[in-house]
């Protein structure tokens, strides 16, 4: 570490002895203007203000105190003015009419907002020049999700978020404006100010794995006071390279202002409803070639696949050997998985006085699967603290420790230690209960309920499995505050984000796939992530003339990410039932070191003319490790501009009117760190003697980073007292030299090399529309709408493919790519082979030919958004949320297997009768070959798989709420201060879809390669709850 990493550690890391803030004020005014006594406050405290300036006191005032308290002089100064104000986090003071002591229905929108930017810089929302959104952290809090981002589906324009299919604490694939990358990943995410890791914690393929979380989802949504998406590169420029897909700022809830401590405690119960989205046939019952089982051996055998006969009630074996009638089964989803509940509590302890203030909280979430024996356990404990230390030094302290338990988290995708694989797919006349309890007494062995050993029995699973993830957690931060002048200030900070990981994934004894049936450790994994953040801030306002207002930042980070990452499996247990490491008779041990840094430096300046038109400017340069020594460095500058027209023209029943327009570019680096150079590792052992091994990676000493531009105007606009808002965003993404894995010939000794040949445009538009029916002192009803339009294009990969392929599914007759010309990412699939004249052509075995592999649509929508309604009476709130989404496919392989054992009800046609398909064959002539159905629809589906590739569009009613807040004079002689009661349903119905038999959410990963991938994932949930809050006196 070299000597200025080590200075601004240190400034980060130091404590004065000193404590007292500056909070009070000497002030000499004789008819001044209200405004500029507020000023006056704000340049000799610690104090900011939000108002409207047609919306404060209009009568001159005079003022004469000597060291007071600057709250009594506020005070003071609105006594019997018809104005009151309040205290915020972050000492902000708001400042609003009042009347008989409620907000006037003019006065709510119309308060000069303010919201915080990059690096936590506070600015007026008026100003800022590019496109930000800013949520309140209590309407998520409500309708929970064990994954918080999961929480802000359709409520955001340009923000898509799809989770996983993996049961409690999955992660989420989150997308700000698209796909602007081919690497495109999350967008940074910020707590407090401070970078965190959001890295996925293992995620599934197509030959299986569990989902174990990401980094988000282990924020508690009870600590959040508000979220803030800033969407464009102008808006996030001053991150770097993390922020090239957006950043998303969390601002954890702060101390009192001068209030005694207070108790606050929320609890929550909700429960988890497994929904079942299959339209199966249920005519034709379990078998093959239109017989039904005549044994045990059959009935294993053919367990499932539904090409029997037509069900008629007669009892019929079964896997087990016990006799029971062949009808149709159609509640096996509803009866294997069970209703899920979930409890999750929060107690906080707030207060605080002028000097000080703190917050300390304690959570616990216990969230079922809907599977049995699987649940979720995460405790989150949380400090905040401010101190103010002298009339100039302040310092803030956060402090987050989480300790999250995931038990047998659900397997996906594949059938191995997959209890989903089998119960989705058994056969039409097929109890799922006859699995039970899968497993033999006497031997311990998996009972045996198909032909194939490597579809676990879903039964032995719940009853033997021994996985589990555990997850310490800790996010600290620090922040040291020195007030130079009343118009400069010095900020050093420091955040820490430590996590250690241990997940265990157990072959039980007994499994049958396994060697001898001896079981084995599929997975033995502990990983330490840390990263390190410290950064200098210089800021500093000033009035160059009476029109003129200059806002300047100057600063520099530092940034440091290790890795550590320990694998071992193994297989066959000496003795049985002991799952440990030891007991292993063969096993296999990976070490891994990884260590990232970035060094930076950074500026913004805002340039103000009358408060109408606003300039900024913003750069920063970054030194990336990852990349060669002469390469390493670049800077990315950055351009905005806002101009409110409302303040010129006048314009009637316009309160306010802006545009923007602004221009920014940001960098990246490889996401694989150490392709510059080749390093050798040591792999396994042959016959006791370590072999070594390098990667088929090609290094590249000439790899620079990428750069994304972008361009965005914008136009805001407030109507009739700001009942009518409307936001509009146009942007235009372009990356140029993007990392890509390219293919080399194996002749170079290598099979791939990083290179500098990726370019992607992605471009849209953005709206938000706000309308307030209904605002008056008891009632008001708010509908909001968002929609987003984006166009993403692939422009080159290497220079010489046309497409390289991401992802796949089971079935593997299908795939994910990037193409070029075409969105990311691509559905490719084989269509029908078809002849000049567009006839499909048959084969000699009476079914359709595989034609092209060719792209079939985009996994990612085109066109999405949401429609909130909030209404308010007294005491009594209602709302829900409608989101939906248009324009995407889907690569399904519950509609594949729907074919080929059956259960589509596509399959019902030529079941007596048998299929000539419709074409001709290869010679010309009309066929007229007659195929079984129970041979045609398996070989149909193997040979186009155009058939699994469905419209992934819909319309959902995401959420709705119910609430009472108890009326405070009913709680006069309680503890309580108030008492809020909630009623809560997520995902309650789907209105409209394309996608038979699945859910068109259902995805078993969040990377971008698998998007859009379904297959033998946990069902859909139907969620209901209730919510309670209480705050004590």
């Amino acid at each position: 570490m070299n000597c200025a990493q080590r200075i601004i550690l240190l400034i980060g890391l130091i404590v004065p002895l000193c404590v007292h803030a500056q909070t009070k004020v000497s002030l000499n005014f004789n008819e001044a203007g209200f405004e500029q006594v507020i000023e006056a406050i704000q340049q000799q405290t610690i104090y900011h203000f939000a108002y409207s300036e047609s919306k404060i006191p209009k009568h001159r005032v005079s003022v004469k105190v000597e060291d007071e308290e600057a709250i009594k002089v506020i005070e003071q100064l609105l006594l019997n003015s018809g104005f009151t104000y309040s205290v915020m986090p972050n000492n902000l003071i708001v400042i609003r009419k009042n009347v008989d002591g409620k907000l006037t229905a003019d006065s709510v929108h119309l308060l000069k907002e303010v919201v915080i930017t990059a690096l936590g810089i506070e600015k007026d929302n008026q100003k800022v020049g590019y496109a930000l959104t800013t949520i309140s952290g209590s309407s998520i809090a409500r309708a929970r999700e064990s994954n918080m981002i999961m929480a802000l589906q359709g409520r955001v324009a340009g923000l898509n978020i799809t989770g996983v299919n993996g049961g409690p604490g999955s992660a989420a694939r989150v997308l700000i404006r698209g796909v602007s990358s081919m690497t495109a990943a999350s967008p940074l995410f910020i707590v407090n100010g401070v970078p965190i890791d959001n890295s996925v914690r293992g995620s599934a393929t197509e030959y299986g794995g569990a989902d174990y979380g990401d980094g988000i989802s282990n924020i508690n949504p009870d600590d959040i006071e508000t979220i803030t998406i800033l969407k464009g590169s102008a808006a996030s420029a001053l991150y770097g390279a993390r922020a090239a897909n957006g950043v998303i700022l969390i601002n954890l809830k702060g101390g009192g202002e001068n209030t005694k401590a207070k108790l606050e405690y929320n609890t929550n119960l909700s429960f988890d409803v497994p929904v079942n989205s299959t339209d199966f046939q249920y005519t034709y019952g379990q078998g093959a070639q239109n017989k039904r089982p005549n044994d045990q051996y059959n009935a294993i055998s053919t367990s499932l696949l539904s090409w029997g006969e037509v069900m008629d009630g007669k009892l019929s074996p079964q896997v087990d050997g016990s006799m029971r009638p062949y009808a149709p089964v159609k509640n096996n989803i509803q009866t294997f998985y069970r209703t899920a509940p979930a409890f999750i509590n929060t107690l906080s302890l707030v207060g605080g006085n002028n000097r000080n203030n703190y917050r300390v909280s304690a959570s616990n979430l216990d969230y079922s699967s809907l599977l049995i024996n699987s649940a979720l356990n995460r405790k989150t404990f949380n400090f905040y603290g401010t101190l103010a230390l002298s009339n100039k030094l302040s310092l803030s302290l956060t402090g987050n420790y989480i300790y999250e338990n995931n038990k047998n988290k659900s397997y996906l995708s594949d059938g191995p230690l997959n209890a989903n694989y089998g119960i989705s797919a058994l056969a039409t006349s097929v109890d799922q209960s006859i699995l039970a309890p899968g497993f033999d007494a006497e031997t311990g062995f998996e009972s045996r309920w198909n032909p194939d050993e490597y579809k676990t029995n879903p039964y032995f699973l719940m009853n033997k499995q021994a996985d589990y993830a555990k997850r310490n957690r800790y996010i600290t931060s620090a922040v040291l505050k020195y007030q130079l002048a009343s118009w400069a200030a010095f900020q050093g900070r420091i955040g820490y984000d430590s996590s250690k990981d241990e997940v265990v994934s157990i072959l039980p004894t007994g499994i049958a796939f396994s060697i001898n049936r001896q079981g084995g450790i599929n997975a033995y994994n502990q990983n330490h992530t840390s990263e390190l953040n410290s950064d200098i801030l210089f800021t500093a306002t000033q009035n160059l003339s009476d029109k003129l207002n200059l806002e300047l930042s100057v600063g520099g980070n530092y940034r440091e990410r290790r890795g550590t990452t320990e694998k071992l499996i193994g297989s066959q247990f000496k003795i049985p039932y002991l799952y440990v490491p030891e007991n292993l008779i063969t096993s296999t041990k990976t070490l891994g070191v990884t260590k990232i840094v970035t060094e930076s430096a950074y500026y913004t300046a805002d340039l103000s003319y009358r408060r109408f038109l606003n300039f900024s400017v913003t750069g920063r340069y970054d030194i990336y490790s990852t990349l060669p020594a002469n390469n390493r460095g670049i800077f990315v500058p950055g351009v905005s501009g806002s101009f409110i027209f409302s303040d010129l023209l006048k314009l009637k029943g316009l309160d306010f009117g802006k545009l923007r327009l602004d221009f920014a570019k940001t960098s990246g680096e490889p996401i694989v760190p150490y392709t510059t150079q080749i390093y050798y590792t040591i792999d396994n052992q042959v016959n006791g003697v370590p072999v070594g091994g390098f990667s088929g990676d090609l290094p590249n000493y000439n790899l620079k980073p990428f750069t994304l531009n972008e361009i965005e105007a914008g136009l805001d606009l407030k109507f009739f007292n700001s009942r009518l808002d409307i936001d509009f965003t146009y942007f235009n993404r372009l990356t140029h030299n993007e990392i890509i894995n390219a293919k080399q010939s194996v002749t170079t000794g290598f099979t791939s090399a990083y290179v500098n040949l990726g370019e992607t445009r992605n471009a849209g538009i953005e709206l938000a529309l706000g309308y307030t029916p209904i605002l008056t002192q008891h009632s008001k009803w708010q509908v909001n709408l968002n929609v987003t339009k984006v166009k993403n294009t692939l422009l080159s990969i290497d220079g010489n493919s046309n497409y390289t392929l991401t992802g796949t599914y089971r079935p593997l007759n299908a795939n994910t790519a990037l193409v070029v010309g075409k969105p990311i990412t691509q559905i490719m699939a084989y269509d029908y082979l078809r002849d000049a004249n567009g006839n499909v052509i048959i084969g000699s075995d009476g079914i359709p030919k595989r034609g092209n592999f060719i792209p079939m649509g985009g996994t990612m929508p085109t066109l999405y958004g949401g429609i909130t309604n909030s209404f308010s009476y007294k005491q009594f709130s209602f709302s829900f949320l409608i989101d939906y989404r248009f324009g995407n496919k889907i690569l399904s392989a519950t509609a594949y297997y729907s074919y080929v054992q059956g259960l589509n009800k596509a399959t019902l046609i030529g079941r007596e009768s048998g299929i000539v398909a419709d074409g001709v064959l290869e010679n010309g002539q009309k066929n007229t070959i007659n195929v079984p159905a129970y041979a045609y629809y398996p070989q149909l589906a193997t040979n186009i798989s155009a058939l699994a590739v469905l419209n992934g569009s819909f319309i959902k009613l995401r959420q709705a709420t119910l609430g009472y807040s108890v009326n405070p004079r009913y709680l006069k002689r309680t503890p309580f201060t108030s008492i809020g009661i909630d009623l809560v349903a997520r995902n309650l119905f789907t209105l409209l879809k394309y996608s038979d038999n699945v859910d068109p959410e259902s995805q078993f990963s969040p990377t971008l390669g698998y998007a859009g991938i379904e297959g033998a994932s946990l069902p859909a949930t139907r969620t209901f709850g209730i919510n309670f809050n209480f705050k004590f006196k």
